[in-house]
């Protein structure tokens, strides 16, 4: 099942693997399969698109970058039992890893990604090697849940045409410039054949419960149990992570550091790719050297600024 065809010219996935938990996950890589592994986790909403540049220049200076879409995203399968829950995604990122034949990976995500990748070094679930967390911590503010929500619900029948995608963009994201080629929103959305532009999602994913206090509960704890080198990233103008959030974080992981990246919202990634990249190859280069040993334990440092169990949903 799936949100409708792919459109023409849509990159194909460059590998297909099939998952025990029944899910065939769709992934891109980059660099050298004997680097050290970063996996790359996107956001509710997004695609392994969305880490295009930042996995490219990670494999760049010899890191074997991978970034998939989740169950229900992209071209990965849709669940059929329509479960999207936190625990299900991270099942699927311990049967990857048995896939890959590799244990101890760096764990990259954003918001939803991000939420995945704590519970799964908090509860033990992955041993790895660093940890990024991007705009995503225990304490999110609902009014930027909400807006990411309402986002997502937005035209449930379809757009016209790619214009309408792009203004539907643009008013979630005002501070992005509009793109000079609409033609690259197509390898996010899927086509039905009465000729309506979808997303590329289940729209199960959207209806699933939440429950943001349970679910800060659960994050919070797995914080303040992390042993390994840990980066929070976050998008200066985001409504989803506050400072507030951000120092909260800090207090519960206090050798963790931090990076507050001007000029970008919740999709840090996609808004200033070259900070990003620039501030996770850094912090890789110290924790997980390419041709090196990763840190064993974690170092105290200062943040820096540049420019309970059970199946609880994430942030998108």
């Amino acid at each position: 099942m799936s949100a409708g065809e792919r459109i023409p010219g849509t990159p194909d996935p460059m590998h297909r693997w099939p998952l025990k938990t029944g899910i065939t996950i769709a992934a891109d890589s980059w660099g050298d399969p004997q680097g050290p592994l970063v996996l790359l986790q996107h956001g509710g909403g997004q695609t392994r698109h969305a880490w295009k540049n930042a996995g490219e220049a990670l494999g760049g200076v010899g890191y074997h970058a991978i970034a998939f879409d989740a169950r229900g995203h992209g071209d990965s399968d849709w669940a059929q039992d329509g479960v999207y829950g936190q625990d299900s995604m991270v099942e699927d990122l311990c049967c990857l890893l048995d896939v890959l034949g590799q244990s101890r990976p760096v764990l990259v995500g954003a918001s939803m990604g991000g939420g995945t990748s704590l519970v799964a070094v908090g509860e033990d679930r992955v041993d790895a090697t660093a940890l990024v967390l991007v705009d995503i911590a225990p304490k999110i503010e609902p009014e930027g849940v909400q807006k990411i929500g309402d986002f997502m619900r937005n035209k449930p029948d379809g757009y016209d045409n790619l214009e309408e995608v792009a203004a539907a963009i643009g008013a979630y994201q005002p501070h992005r410039k509009p793109p000079k080629d609409l033609a690259g929103l197509a390898k996010n959305l899927r086509l039905d054949p009465n000729g309506k532009y979808r997303w590329h999602w289940d729209p199960r994913f959207l209806v699933r419960p939440r429950d943001l206090d349970k679910r800060s509960e659960r994050l919070d704890v797995c914080a303040k149990v992390l042993k390994l080198p840990v980066l929070l990233v976050r998008g200066g103008l985001s409504d989803v992570l506050s400072e507030e959030g951000a120092a909260q974080f800090i207090k519960s992981c206090p050798h963790s550091e931090y990076v507050n990246i001007t000029g970008a919202g919740h999709m840090v990634a996609g808004d200033r790719n070259d900070v990003f990249g620039d501030a996770v190859i850094d912090f890789l280069a110290r924790t997980v050297p390419v041709g090196g040993q990763p840190k064993q334990t974690p170092h105290s440092t200062s943040p820096r600024h540049a420019g309970p169990p059970g199946d609880v949903n994430d942030v998108p």
